[in-house]
């Protein structure tokens, strides 16, 4: 509910503009990111990240400890390149938060998928430590199968942030 929020402001405020905003989406002197470049290569990354995880359960469901932290490793590794170019991006970007709702409602929507792509990291670096010390087996990894769903819910926000915020927000 917290990111249909966010989602239901952006679909707000560019479904009908205001006249404050000059009455246009996106407003009046606000230059979008282009969602070919930083969006769209942080899209194949996050998803990628996905499969890896992925794949780090299915080898601790076959037991083979040593693919699982491999895959960790992974999963881990494209997420900090994600948060990379996340940075980047806002880095470079030619707008604010303080910029109007479009300001808002983006630093809002993307920051807060950012701060639980970190999160998420956080929680998969452990499960990759436990993995590697011997803690998860196939009988017993109910932590990783919680950080793995939690992994795939980052990457379903994503899609939904990258075509409706970026994509089509920006048009």
């Amino acid at each position: 509910m917290f990111f249909f929020a966010f989602f239901w402001a952006s679909f707000h405020s560019s479904l009908a503009p205001t006249v404050e905003i000059g009455g246009i989406w996106p407003p009046k002197g606000i230059g979008v990111l282009d969602p070919r470049e930083i969006p769209f290569l942080n899209t194949p990354i996050l998803l990628s990240s996905g499969a890896a995880v992925t794949w780090a359960h299915h080898a601790i469901l076959a037991g083979k400890e040593k693919s699982a932290v491999y895959a960790l490793v992974a999963t881990v590794s494209l997420a900090l390149v994600f948060t990379g170019f996340q940075g980047m991006e806002y880095y470079q970007a030619p707008f604010t938060i303080s910029d109007s709702i479009y300001g808002s409602t983006f630093f809002l929507a993307t920051g807060f998928h950012g701060f639980h792509v970190i999160i998420g990291t956080l929680f998969l670096i452990i499960c990759g430590i436990r993995q590697y010390l011997g803690h998860l087996t196939k009988e017993h990894h109910v932590g990783f199968e919680a950080a793995a769903w939690y992994w795939h819910f980052v990457d379903v926000v994503w899609l939904f942030l990258f075509v409706s915020i970026y994509w089509w927000g920006g048009i």
